[in-house]
């Protein structure tokens, strides 16, 4: 017993080790998987017209769902990456705002609050922040290429892969249990990817609608922050409420359009969040609340923001795994919302 405690043990810190230290070679595999799965569940909504399903062989609407997907991503990229240089350049007219504000607070207080922000603060630069986001988005597209490349062979996979798991699984029922198995997580992650977009989505355009009639500088690049912080659980939506609404403060230098922004997102983010997603969602990601916190928190130390937005759909891959193996049942069992795994 506890021989294979330790040998489970091993094999965690093992898997943990390649997961950091490989990171820029897994982290683009992961996204050209994400990005091949997309493209083939548009292709099967695009399939549902008849005409299309019958005249267009499959490897092309491969290629034109592909070449969709990467001109929306690139039309998204240049467009964030001239919010983000606006945001750079306005920096000083930042930088006045929040010196007057604070000016405001001491006179109001009587306290000496910009030395002592200057002290918690230390060498805090708002424009190495905005330069670190720059960073970050060039790194992603510098990493497409990559992403493509993996996408590609994926594709040309995708034809012989059935035929290869029918070999491996040669034994009687077999093939089907396996065929079952990739089927159901398919299902499920097509649904939560589907759902959460589509929430994302709203969310972001709403809140896109409340920042420009907010007059708040580049309300793109911030609705974009806050679909994507919509795939974080629990911590995301706080933060997409919290970035755009601070930010209002450098831009004002007022309390007025921050609380506006603040209530406005909100909002938005608690009527989608706790109303709209549970309603379209149900029960069906069965994860427990606080293994989907652990989840996040641990593949956030292992990936950084990459890992916070798989953090779910992986969790939900390894219950289903788990649970059509006897010795690993009991633990999809513990990670599931209610201890029911044979859905």
């Amino acid at each position: 017993m506890n021989f294979n405690i330790s040998n489970y043990l091993i094999t965690i810190i093992a898997i943990v080790f390649i997961l950091i230290v490989g990171q820029s070679l897994l982290i683009p595999f992961v996204l050209a998987l994400l990005l091949w799965f997309i493209v083939k569940e548009i292709k099967n909504l695009i399939n549902r017209v008849p005409f299309i399903k019958k005249k267009f062989p499959g490897w092309l609407k491969n290629l034109l769902t592909s070449i969709f997907i990467i001109g929306v991503l690139s039309l998204i990229v240049k467009m964030l990456t001239g919010s983000i240089q606006q945001l750079s350049d306005s920096y000083n007219s930042y930088e006045m705002n929040l010196e007057k504000l604070l000016h405001k607070l001491n006179q109001t207080f009587q306290i000496d609050l910009i030395a002592q922000l200057k002290v918690m603060s230390g060498d805090f630069d708002f424009g190495s922040i905005l330069s670190s986001f720059f960073i970050s988005l060039t790194d992603i597209v510098s990493s497409t290429m990559m992403i493509i490349f993996y996408a590609l062979f994926f594709f040309l996979e995708e034809s012989n892969f059935n035929n290869k798991l029918k070999k491996i699984f040669d034994k009687k029922n077999q093939h089907q249990e396996v065929m079952s198995l990739i089927d159901k997580i398919e299902v499920s992650v097509a649904k939560y990817l589907g759902l959460k977009t589509f929430t994302s989505l709203i969310t972001g355009t709403l809140s896109f609608v409340v920042l420009l009639l907010a007059g708040v500088d580049s309300p793109l690049f911030w609705a974009f922050l806050i679909f994507i912080l919509n795939f974080i659980p629990t911590v995301g939506s706080v933060l997409g409420t919290l970035f755009p609404a601070f930010f209002c403060l450098l831009q004002f230098g007022a309390f007025l359009p921050f609380s506006i922004v603040l209530f406005c997102i909100g909002l938005i983010q608690v009527l989608t969040g706790n109303i709209l997603e549970p309603k379209l969602m149900g029960n069906s990601m069965n994860i427990s609340p606080l293994i989907a916190i652990i989840a996040l928190s641990l593949w956030g130390t292992i990936w950084g923001v990459t890992g916070m937005i798989i953090s779910v759909p992986i969790t939900v891959v390894l219950i289903i795994i788990f649970s059509h193996f006897p010795k690993t049942r009991a633990i999809a069992i513990l990670l599931s919302e209610k201890g029911n795994v044979d859905n």
